[in-house]
């Protein structure tokens, strides 16, 4: 008997002693098409609605006059754009559109109007409209069917330069236009690639400083001449060594610029580049950890920076004319982003995250040092304080090499050997942080099942030589990795290995199907979000402007080896492997992952008889970002989880074969029309299927 699939669908024939046979159901929103899913009914929707409350705060942007704030936050469906006028005051919301608002951005010397980044239905789009806040409306400022990415301000605050694929939809040239003006809007310069950004104009507002990302290894800066849209590099391009280049900012006197980089390095570092002898001044050089993000001041004369030390945020400020750091007050220890300087040059905005807090605004006064929270997000009533905090583990891999992560333990009252989930994260060069948990909070405080956060092979975080580890013809050695992670389980008395789930998004679900493919006896069931099934099919079908990019790091499948290889390692090629439930959730209008990769890998676990739950929302992309779509996903998980035997002890055993016949017999095909069935009726199809 196979020990992954004992009592698998136990808690399902057992619902109508919790629930009860008249029990209410649940229905999933009118967006969603959802498959093999069974009911869920409405009283664990009831007890698990409190993890779906919490939310979290964005910084976007400074008011250029006032010390006041633009948020990114959520109070229905979506993230909308809401001022904050002083720290800790209320959050009033400024626009109230279907689909959430990515970024906003003040006119930097009036403060009248923001421009505001929004796409359609998750698909990426996106497109640039110009909010009046007297008049309360919205005007679309480019094309509605490019893609519109990095608006930056001019010094003067009469243009935006942005990047834009309208010539061809896979290329990203630049474009400069006046706000106030968008039927003068024209093209600067054409470009080859889906890796270019705008980062920064020239004090006198003649050049603009750009980057081209060729792959997270490798990239370049350039400068480019408004008055002719002439384009010089400034970074060399070395045959011989991959080089990352990341520019943060012109230097006030133009002369220099500052980046981030690792030349010469395992790790990003803060460098000055001068422009006449291009030498490089790297700067807080003895910090032995990648610096993650940089901001220059306004007048050039502070520059803040956050490294990611083992996965935790430190800030730090750096006095440009003598190059030393400043004192940095202490602050709460989590994951730092969104830095933001004041135009007054000594505020400086961020966001913090933690286990124990979700995303919320902050800032220090960098001359009195002062921090102010401005945000105190809700936790759904739940106290922040008892939401459990990660251990950092390692386990050695197939190669000798040590690979980390971050294990979240279940609290006390759950005795005895406990079930896990292990989810990979996306990218692939992503990387596990001890962040705020959210829903997944559900499964260690109710459901006593373990974390385990693995950072893989080819994570960021961790150097540029780890990064590389699973590029091309090494992608099956990132898959072992999370076999070594199984062994290394095995050995301890923590976990129960024959209740283990997989799960990721993105990337992390490719790595969730490769693990279910190869390791099925591992595991007792595995969830993919927007997962990738074949490396080949992805790469024809993905979005042109980030093919190339892709192709890096996968291989090009155009080359006839590495097309073999792609195909050989597909678990769309091995799907006849997985024979435990397969649950898939995807967006129809996904730009990254597309529709197919969900749908072909769907079709072929059912032929195994494998029993596969499908939802398909149809107004989101790349992942359920509107709350009412990733409600029901949190439900049907829960579900899911339970379905497998992952709720506390097992005390119903079933025999296996039995277990699977019902399984396999009832294919509930839930409709959004066809949603209001009980609970009870579906339980007498179980039972007329036996």
């Amino acid at each position: 008997m196979n020990r992954g699939c004992l009592a698998c669908g136990w808690w399902l024939l057992s619902t109508a002693s919790l629930f009860g046979q008249g029990a209410e159901v649940f229905a999933p929103p009118e967006s969603l098409v959802v498959e093999g899913v069974p009911p869920i009914p409405s009283a664990l929707a009831e007890k698990a609605s409190r993890y779906t409350e919490f939310r979290s705060a964005d910084l976007l942007d400074w008011h250029p006059a006032s010390r006041e704030l633009l948020i990114g936050t959520r109070f229905a469906d979506t993230n909308q754009v809401h001022h904050v006028a002083n720290p800790g005051g209320d959050r009033r919301q400024i626009t109230f559109f279907p689909d959430r608002v990515l970024d906003a951005s003040f006119h930097p010397h009036k403060g009248d109007y923001f421009i505001l980044t929004k796409d359609i239905g998750g698909n990426e789009f996106y497109q640039f409209y110009r909010y009046r806040l007297a008049e309360g409306d919205a005007t679309l400022l480019t094309d509605g069917k490019s893609r519109n990415t990095g608006a930056v301000w001019s010094n003067a605050g009469d243009k935006i330069a942005y990047g834009s694929t309208r010539r061809n939809r896979s290329d990203v040239d630049f474009y400069v236009m006046d706000p106030a003006q968008p039927q003068d809007d024209k093209r600067l310069v054409e470009n080859q690639g889906g890796g270019w950004r705008v980062a920064d104009w020239s004090s006198d507002d003649k050049q603009l400083l750009v980057s081209e990302l060729i792959s997270i290894n490798e990239s370049y800066v350039w400068l480019i001449d408004l008055a002719n849209g002439q384009k010089t590099l400034v970074t060399p391009k070395i045959s011989m060594e991959k080089i990352a280049y990341h520019p943060v900012a012109f230097s006030k006197d133009g002369k220099g610029i500052y980046e981030l980089t690792d030349r010469d390095s395992e790790f990003m570092r803060l460098a000055y580049l001068d422009l006449r002898s291009a030498e490089h001044t790297f700067l807080a050089a003895d910090i032995p950890w990648d610096v993650e993000s940089a901001r220059l001041s306004l007048d050039g004369k502070r520059i803040a920076f956050a490294t990611n030390e083992n996965g935790i945020s430190r800030l730090h400020l750096l006095d440009t004319a003598t190059k030393e750091q400043m004192s940095v007050p202490k602050l709460p220890e989590g994951v730092i982003s969104h830095l933001q300087w004041h135009e007054n040059n000594r505020d400086l905005g961020f966001v913090i995250t933690s286990a124990r807090s979700t995303a919320d605004v902050y800032s220090i006064d960098t001359t009195s040092g002062q921090v102010d929270r401005w945000t105190n997000s809700e936790t759904g009533g739940l106290d922040p304080q008892s939401f459990l905090e990660p251990r950092l583990i390692t386990w050695k891999t197939f190669d000798g090499r040590e690979i980390s992560g971050f294990l979240y333990r279940p609290p006390a009252r759950f005795n005895g050997k406990r079930p896990v989930i292990v989810n990979i994260h996306g990218g692939p060069e992503g990387q596990s942080r001890p962040i705020f948990l959210g829903r997944n909070n559900y499964f260690l405080n109710e459901l006593g099942v373990a974390l385990i956060f693995p950072n893989i092979r080819g994570s960021s975080g961790y150097g540029k030589s780890f990064l590389k580890l699973d590029d091309g013809f090494l992608r099956e050695d990132s898959y072992k990795d999370i076999g070594a992670l199984f062994d290394w389980m095995a050995t301890s008395d923590d976990f129960d290995e024959s209740r283990v789930m997989v799960t990721g998004g993105s990337y992390g679900g490719h790595m969730t199907l490769a693990v279910a493919t190869r390791y099925n006896d591992r595991i007792r069931c595995s969830l993919d979000v927007v997962g990738i099934s074949n490396l080949v099919t992805f790469l024809q079908r993905t979005e042109g402007y980030r093919r190339d990019l892709r192709r890096v790091e996968y291989g090009d499948e155009r080359d006839p080896k590495m097309r073999a290889y792609l195909e050989k390692i597909a678990p769309l090629n091995h799907a006849g492997a997985i024979k435990k439930p397969l649950f898939v959730v995807q967006g129809k209008n996904d730009p990254r992952v597309p529709l197919s990769e969900s749908e072909q890998m769907i079709a072929t676990v059912r032929k195994n008889q494998t029993p596969v739950w499908y939802t398909v929302a149809q107004d989101e992309g790349h992942g359920f970002v509107k709350k009412k779509n990733a409600d029901f996903q949190f439900y049907a998980t829960i579900l899911f989880v339970r379905t497998c035997g992952f709720s506390g002890d097992l005390t119903v055993r079933l025999d296996e074969r039995r277990v699977f016949a019902n399984l396999r017999s009832v294919h509930y095909t839930q409709k959004p029309r066809e949603s209001r069935k009980s609970l009870g009726s579906w339980l007498q199809k179980v039972r007329k299927s036996k």
